[in-house]
């Protein structure tokens, strides 16, 4: 047994392996162990060649391990080999139950830390040129689950609805004809809405259109999970700012610059 386990959780960005900070690169070179879930980019693993790469990965309707069974191994690890890290998609407070994780390890005496990381809800959309807020068009966002833990459409897409805010829903995909009826029936059936599959991935794929045509555009595209729902006025910029996004990918990336910034 080590004399100091240690959990640390790590968000790994939303996808692009070049999305990740400094400090969670830093992070793997010192994992013992890192247990690793289904939606970050496998490329980062690399940071860590001294560490065992376990996948925990959870998708929809099938569970490899239940997060009891993932908590147990946390601190199963942490006592047998020291540093574990815990990489999770995204950040790992948002609908990424790394709170929950770290309180099972805290309670069975690890230390532990957290490492945030860039959040897909709006990394994402960025990624394809919307603003989640635009003055003079929506001072606030939402960003809510599109499933519960009951397997519900969340209570809050009502409610979000009512708002002129923009409108993010994660994990909503299953859920689309429910949300596009709430929104109908709030009257707003020309609001626009983009949605973005593997955002910021080499396999990212969009659609966009309004609530009223978006079921079709999906239907059209063949998108599916993951992805990411955005509603709002702001979807229109997509179009305005593309051009501008393609010029800034032209330009060469550098391609050291992960390995420069976590030296």
């Amino acid at each position: 047994m080590y004399n100091s386990p240690k959990l640390t959780v790590v968000g790994a960005g939303p996808g692009d392996p070049e999305l990740i900070t400094v400090k969670a690169l830093n992070t793997l070179k010192s994992a013992s162990v890192i247990l690793y879930d289904a939606l970050i980019n496998r490329d980062l693993l690399e940071y860590a060649p001294q560490a065992e790469h376990i996948f925990v990965g959870k998708r929809k309707d099938k569970h490899r391990f239940s997060q009891d069974e993932i908590n147990e191994l946390i601190v199963k690890y942490a006592l047998e080999r020291g540093h574990v890290v815990r990489l999770k998609g995204g950040d790992p407070f948002i609908f990424g139950r790394g709170s929950e994780e770290i309180n099972f390890a805290r309670k069975n005496g690890l230390e532990t830390a957290v490492v945030s990381g860039i959040t897909s809800s709006i990394a994402v959309p960025a990624n394809v040129g919307i603003p989640l807020t635009q003055r003079g068009t929506s001072e606030s966002f939402w960003v809510i689950t599109g499933t519960t833990s009951q397997k519900n459409l969340s209570n809050d897409v009502r409610l979000a609805a009512q708002s002129t805010a923009t409108v993010v829903i994660l994990m909503g995909m299953g859920k689309l004809p429910e949300i596009v009826e709430v929104f109908k029936g709030f009257g707003k059936q020309d609001i626009p809405v983009g949605i973005i599959q593997n955002g910021t991935t080499v396999n990212e794929r969009s659609g966009f259109g309004t609530i009223e045509s978006i079921e079709k555009v999906v239907s059209e595209k063949q998108l599916g999970a993951p992805a990411i729902i955005v509603i709002g006025e702001v979807v229109n910029e997509a179009n305005a700012l593309q051009k501008v996004f393609q010029n800034v990918k032209s330009i060469p990336k550098q391609s050291n610059f992960i390995n420069a910034g976590a030296a």
